[in-house]
């Protein structure tokens, strides 16, 4: 196993770049919590290529949200991607009562994790092979997720 690594960034660019580096050590399950995934490259051609080889690999996607509207306004490549692998890929919508939650992270199979301090912000922090980092984000993100509804189903007329 590898040596635990914690990597502090403070701009968008770092960001996304970290965000890319626990997507691409994502086998099994990803779980990403924002209000919005404006901040997120979910629509940009390689994160589409790297979602797409990861599900391909039977990896599972959940994103948590406060609102779906910046996904389905911006991320088109998303959207098809949601439809194409709507079996391995399901997004929620927090009720009203968590939407006073403005931290942001994206966790890959329990033992990476990638956390914005607040989501106005790129500043944050990125850790790999750290199942301790990733430990309150999980249960954050399970909590999350049981209170959420789920969004962004695609229907036969499409998203």
């Amino acid at each position: 196993m590898d040596e635990p690594q914690t990597i502090r960034f403070d701009t968008r660019r770092d960001c996304e770049a970290q965000w890319r580096a626990v997507l691409g050590r994502a086998a099994q399950r990803l779980d990403m919590f924002d209000p919005d995934f404006a901040l997120f490259p979910l629509g940009a051609v390689d994160a589409d290529a790297d979602l797409r080889s990861f599900l391909r690999g039977g990896g599972l996607l959940r994103l948590a949200m406060h609102d779906s509207t910046y996904i389905e306004r911006h991320y088109p490549r998303f959207l098809r991607l949601l439809r194409d692998y709507s079996h391995l890929v399901e997004c929620r919508q927090t009720p009203r009562a968590l939407r006073q939650l403005t931290d942001s992270f994206c966790i890959a199979d329990g033992l990476h994790v990638l956390r914005r301090f607040h989501s106005d912000h790129p500043r944050g922090e990125a850790a790999f092979a750290a199942p301790d980092a990733v430990d309150l984000p999980a249960h954050r993100f399970a909590a999350i997720w049981a209170e959420s509804r789920l969004v962004l189903t695609p229907s036969v007329t499409g998203l």
